[in-house]
């Protein structure tokens, strides 16, 4: 694993601890006072991608960042034969320990992407934990394979990819991970210019790692498996705190689903719009996607 990065220019200001889970060893960030906020990054970045909002954010709130297990410099736990140590249960497990471990028995959390995928399992597993969440450019796991056509699988191909049989898309995205990570965050980007030099050099840093690159696989094979099975238990459970679902207007979701509709069917009280920007909404469009969380906050 490559020597963790103590110090991140774009996020001066924020500690840096690591708090042992009961699955895992957790990378963290905080900064701030106030109400308790916690951030949660997606494929295949790190707590990194916050950081355009992130600063802001700790005016206002006490702000968590987090690696989930199997990115950044978070533990990389094996993942079983089911895959069910990266089921978005176990992700969730985490952070919720990571709060209580800051004290915080209760808070907000935000998540994008993969980490949006972990904040509805969270919502759902814990709902005395959540007081407010927000999602950010997914459909609900379950919503999305279930709907799957032609048109989802081209955008999405990663989901189908990096779900085959260790170790097959390991060994290709090893071959050369640095292209890799281009390749994947300029597809899905709408906004030229929007990542930074220091953001794009820890996501190519952490990974460079096979373990992170084993370990992010493990993530959507669960996704693929054990997810599906809590999501179909679950189905007729609603999200019962405030939820916000905010989406990039240039993007696979916009273009594929009702989005609110699609949340609304999950929560009991669903809001939210599309944001002028791809996938990557707080590289992309900060200003806009601050506002939005300031004010659902």
């Amino acid at each position: 694993m490559p020597e963790p990065e103590d110090h991140v220019p774009v996020l001066d200001g924020f500690d840096r601890t690591r708090i042992a889970t009961s699955g895992a060893e957790i990378n963290v960030r905080k900064a701030g006072a106030g109400p308790p906020l916690l951030l949660l990054h997606g494929y295949p970045q790190t707590h990194v991608m916050w950081h355009k909002i992130a600063p802001r954010l700790a005016e206002r709130f006490t702000v968590v960042l987090t690696d989930l297990r199997g990115y950044g410099d978070s533990a990389k736990p094996p993942g079983g034969d089911d895959h069910a140590a990266y089921s978005k249960r176990a992700m969730a497990q985490d952070q919720v320990e990571v709060m209580a471990a800051l004290g915080f028995e209760r808070f907000a959390v935000v998540g994008h992407d993969r980490g949006a995928r972990v904040t509805h399992r969270m919502a759902l597993d814990h709902p005395e934990r959540v007081s407010k969440a927000a999602v950010l450019d997914i459909a609900p796991t379950l919503h999305m394979y279930e709907h799957a056509d032609i048109a989802f699988a081209t955008a999405y191909y990663h989901w189908f990819f990096l779900i085959q049989p260790f170790d097959l898309p390991e060994r290709l995205i090893g071959g050369d991970p640095d292209f890799y990570v281009d390749r994947k965050i300029g597809k899905w980007s709408k906004t030229e210019g929007c990542f930074s030099a220091e953001a794009l050099a820890e996501y190519k840093r952490c990974f460079r790692d096979p373990a992170t690159i084993h370990a992010t696989c493990e993530d959507y094979r669960a996704a693929a498996g054990i997810d599906l099975e809590h999501d179909r238990a679950d189905l007729e459970r609603k999200i019962a705190c405030p939820l916000l679902v905010l989406w990039g207007a240039g993007g696979v979701i916009e273009r594929t689903y009702d989005t609110l509709a699609v949340w609304r069917a999950r929560a009991e009280d669903a809001s939210g719009r599309a944001l002028p920007c791809g996938h990557f909404l707080p590289e992309e469009a900060p200003e806009e996607t601050l506002a939005e969380l300031v004010a659902f906050l």
